[in-house]
């Protein structure tokens, strides 16, 4: 039997550095969104739903049906516009179900009081490691890839994988493990699952940064790729090579400059903090936390 091939409709957003995906059965008229992008201006603390627009005049000119908006993790680098999303289109909003052990700790961080549960209540279906579900008439598989996060997965179907930050293009290496939960052991091993995967297998990324010398964004490679030429992983580096090295890259890193608005409404499923008595909505700043 050949080879699943679905649609993949990449969009990627310079201002973020994120891409994110509409997944399409090409048997059918059912879609799902990965990774969707809220605009937020930090200056202003105001949010637009341009970079979402766009993704729902695509589905709608199309006459597409929305089921899913699936979450690869919780980004602390851009905000989520699954409710938005939601609103407009439907479709269930998902993410794994580690999603609790980050809850656990950015809960405390930001203090959201009791309301906030931390549970994964937010979401409507938490994925498992080994859990499947359906976008039309594709099976799509869920595996469990933390290291970035606890709660990080990878989707794949087919011939395709969406890795979210796991791996970055082969000439960039790999994302960061130090955020709380994080695990540059457990990232590796992750990295050794998706690169288990067939060698002609696409694999989808959640950022681009342009490595030095390169002049394009670029956001999608294959698993034959990066097993050879990742600059971090590649060529069958170690284990003890690797944690050795991310371990020392990310003392150096700075937190990236929207982890403090995008982690407190990730978390949520992308929804925002309750407003407070006159009606308006605050994101927290946790001074020296971070």
């Amino acid at each position: 039997m050949p080879t699943l091939i679905p649609e993949v409709h990449s969009y990627f957003d310079v201002t973020t550095n994120a891409a994110c995906y509409i997944l399409k059965d090409p048997g059918s008229s059912a879609c799902a969104v990965i990774d969707s992008i809220l605009d937020f201006d930090m200056a202003s603390g105001g949010t637009h739903t341009t970079h979402a627009d766009m993704l729902i005049n695509e589905i709608k000119s199309n006459d597409w049906k929305l089921e899913w908006i699936i979450e690869t993790h919780v980004h602390a680098d851009h905000l989520s516009a699954a409710p938005y999303l939601a609103q407009k289109l439907g479709g269930k909003i998902a993410i794994g179900s580690n999603i609790d052990a980050v809850q656990e700790v950015f809960g405390k961080i930001f203090n959201a009081g009791t309301e906030f549960q931390m549970d994964g209540s937010q979401f409507d279906r938490l994925f498992r490691d080994g859990d499947s579900f359906e976008v039309g008439q594709m099976q799509i598989q869920v595996m469990h890839t933390p290291g970035h996060t606890p709660a990080c997965v990878t989707y794949f179907v087919g011939n395709a994988a969406f890795i979210g930050d796991t791996l970055f293009m082969p000439d960039f290496g790999t994302a960061r493990a130090d955020f709380p939960g994080g695990s540059a052991t457990d990232l590796y091993n992750s990295i050794q699952k998706i690169l288990s995967l067939p060698d002609d297998t696409r694999l989808f990324l959640c950022h681009d940064y342009k490595a030095p010398g390169r002049d394009e964004f670029c956001w999608e490679t294959t698993v034959a790729e990066e097993k050879v030429n990742n600059i971090h992983v590649g060529g069958g580096k170690s284990e003890e090579e690797f944690v050795a090295f991310r371990t020392a890259r990310d003392s150096q890193l700075n937190m990236p400059k929207l982890i403090i608005p995008s982690i407190q409404v990730n978390m949520r499923a992308g929804k925002l903090p309750p407003a407070e008595d006159n009606g308006v909505v605050y994101l927290k700043v946790p001074l020296n936390s971070l």
